[in-house]
């Protein structure tokens, strides 16, 4: 403790050298002053005293413009960081603090035990790691676990955002790099041991570009010293550990930066999957009253490829929705009120004709009907005939599980959920609107994608199409792979239009429920499957 105590105050006497040198001449010229008044007479002495403000405001002139030109020209000037340096302790976010991410903590937790005990690591010859570079979307805690690694090693956090290093001047980058490791080392020989963490690593680290005309030299400059001081990392009183996040694929960061001895651990950071979204939504309602009959495992499934901030943006939202509301808890009303105002924006009632509203109504039973009913994976929980942003009304659907790759029969189901809203407006009115366009768009997307990208066409054309330059695709194939394209949509216009045309009594029931009621939730629109012997218990080969 003694030894500690002692590299501390050295540490802070190595940092502030200049300031206790200012000071300490500045309490002796005082006293030498009120000396040297003392031994004036009193004629002289009260000359010198009526003269002192002059010469103080004059001197603080003087001073002013010695210290501008010194941080200018001699401190970095343009170079000068704005890091943000807090003690482990102050970090004040732990293991618990940490939801929704168990695999990345489980990795990050053998580098606090690095940190916190380098001797047995050493014993074996074995080194320090250096380097930490997650990777994942935004929003899913990488800067959350960084300072808890800090936080439970009890060491300094020094942060920063790659972006701080860009400047437009050449050098400057490079100048704050120099700075910035310098402060860690100061801090690491303090404490035993710094973290630098630099969030949006991609800024600065992406591939080099090498030019004769010097663009993107600045960029350049400033990466060569962040790999040369990351190289400097290799005296063991020298405890620096860096951390790097970035949302960008790994692909995008120069491989210098990737290779041993510099980042030397990767963490990829997912959002979580359905177990992690329930502790995650458990752990943010701590935060606030709610009502406890809430279905915490509804909600999880509810929330599929959210990541830990917008759960927890959810829940703020709908605490927000309660308080303007006036009640004193939140519930399950609020919560489906915030993810619809999220994903699918703020409603906006427009003034419709009866007509104009009852397409909008069928337009969207469509959706609703053939997604329920033909969807191999996605459950619907919300209708709506409310305009939200430019939509006149919404089918809201989700995943029931994670699904990381899409089959044939799931992109077919998407197709047919597009233009159900066009084959139920055509089926009841005979003809169609101009809300049929992002559908229309979204459907030849989709088969466009099947056809010449994946191999899903019935001809059996197999391959990447996409990738040949389209000069040397001859125009017969062109037409053949474009005719697949209209095939897979013309076929599932039929299965379509047959199962509304089959289900029709069921439409004109949610048609009219809607016109009533304007939305339906999930249990709503499971209630009126039911009535018709069509709940999820149905066999969807029927």
């Amino acid at each position: 403790m003694a030894f500690m105590a002692y590299r501390k105050l050295r540490m802070h006497l190595m940092e502030h050298w200049v300031k206790i040198i200012v000071a300490l001449t500045i309490i002796i010229l005082i006293i030498l002053s009120i000396w040297g008044m003392m031994s004036l007479e009193s004629f002289y002495r009260n000359l010198t005293i009526a003269q002192m403000p002059i010469s103080i405001l004059l001197a603080g002139l003087n001073a002013g413009i010695f210290v501008f030109m010194y941080m200018i020209f001699l401190q970095g000037g343009f170079s000068k960081i704005k890091q943000t340096t807090i003690k482990g302790e102050n970090v004040n976010i732990h293991w618990d603090d940490v939801i929704g991410m168990d695999e990345a903590k489980q990795e990050s937790l053998e580098v606090v035990e690095l940190i916190k005990d380098r001797t047995k690591l050493l014993k074996i010859g074995g080194k320090i790691l250096r380097g930490l570079l997650m990777v994942g979307p935004p929003g899913c805690g990488k800067t959350y676990l960084a300072k808890a690694i800090a936080t439970e090693a009890g060491i300094p956090f020094i942060s920063m955002s790659g972006s701080e290093f860009t400047e437009i001047f050449v050098g400057v980058g490079a100048a704050r790099v120099r700075k910035l490791f310098k402060k860690a080392r100061t801090l690491a020989y303090g404490y035993g041991a710094a973290i630098i963490f630099i969030d949006e690593l991609d800024a600065i680290g992406r591939q080099r570009s090498f030019s004769f005309m010097g663009g993107g030299q600045e960029t350049n400059s400033t990466q060569n010293q962040l790999l040369v001081e990351m190289d400097g990392l290799q005296d063991k009183d020298c405890n620096v550990i860096i951390i790097g996040a970035t949302n960008a694929a790994e692909s995008i960061l120069d491989e210098a930066l990737l290779r041993p001895g510099r980042f030397d651990r990767k963490i990829y950071i997912d959002r979580p999957n359905l177990q992690e979204r329930e502790k995650v939504f458990a752990y943010y309602f701590k935060k606030i009253k709610y009502d406890s009959s809430i279905d915490m495992a509804r909600l999880a499934r509810q929330a599929v490829h959210k990541s830990p901030a917008q759960i927890e943006n959810i829940i703020k939202e709908a605490a927000l929705i309660a308080t303007r509301n006036k009640k004193e808890i939140v519930g399950q009303k609020e919560l489906s009120e915030a993810m619809e105002r999220i994903d699918m924006g703020l409603k906006h009632r427009k003034h419709m004709t009866k007509e104009e509203k009852e397409m909008v109504a069928f337009h969207e039973t469509g959706h609703l009907v053939t997604m329920y009913m033909l969807h191999p994976t996605d459950d619907v929980f919300k209708a709506s005939i409310i305009s939200r942003k430019e939509a006149l009304g919404a089918v809201h659907s989700q995943p029931r599980e994670e699904l990381y790759t899409h089959n044939k029969e799931k992109l077919l189901a998407d197709i047919k959920v597009s233009i159900s809203g066009y084959i139920a407006e055509k089926i009841r009115f005979g003809t169609t609107s101009t809300g049929v366009s992002s559908d229309f768009q979204k459907s030849m997307q989709i088969a466009n994608y099947m056809v010449w990208k994946v191999g899903m066409s019935e001809a059996g054309y197999v391959g990447d199409y996409t990738a040949i330059p389209e000069n040397l695709l001859s125009e017969a194939l062109k037409e053949r792979l474009n005719a697949e394209t209209d095939k897979i949509i013309q076929n599932c216009i039929k299965d379509a239009e047959a199962l509304l045309k089959k289900e029709w009594p069921i439409v004109e029931r949610f048609v009219k429920e809607l016109l009533e009621k304007e939305e339906l939730e999930y249990d709503d629109i499971e209630a009126i499957f039911n009535e018709y012997g069509k709940g999820h218990n149905f066999k969807k080969s029927e």
